[in-house]
């Protein structure tokens, strides 16, 4: 199962977020679902980084199944939307695929 990891302040303001594991929907470079949560994580860290500037700190584990982004600073507003984006599309993978595959969790800090 993959599991992503929101934080936010009280507010709603995502301070980091997370992605760890592989979906076990299929075998690896065959799995749709895996594929999909990366393509929409990732993106999400590249527009982050090379559109808006936003000061993030990401780190990669090797085999690329772990994903840990933290923001150095205030987000932007448009920096939020991209985060609200990669939530919404992680809720349809997750409607669509099931919950034995992806979880994710936005936790209040």
């Amino acid at each position: 199962m993959t599991r992503v990891q929101i934080f936010q302040t009280k507010d709603g303001i995502c301070r980091s977020f997370s992605c760890q594991g592989h979906t076990g929907y299929a075998p690896e470079g065959e799995d749709i679902v895996c594929a999909g949560v990366s393509a929409i994580v990732i993106n999400t860290i590249n527009c982050l980084e090379d559109l808006l500037h936003e000061q993030i700190d990401c780190s990669y584990s090797e085999d690329g199944g772990d994903i840990i982004c933290n923001f150095l600073a205030d987000p932007c507003e448009k920096a939020q939307f991209l985060v609200d984006c990669m939530i919404h599309g992680l809720e349809w993978i997750r409607l669509q695929y099931g919950k034995e595959y992806l979880d994710y969790q936005i936790t209040r800090i």
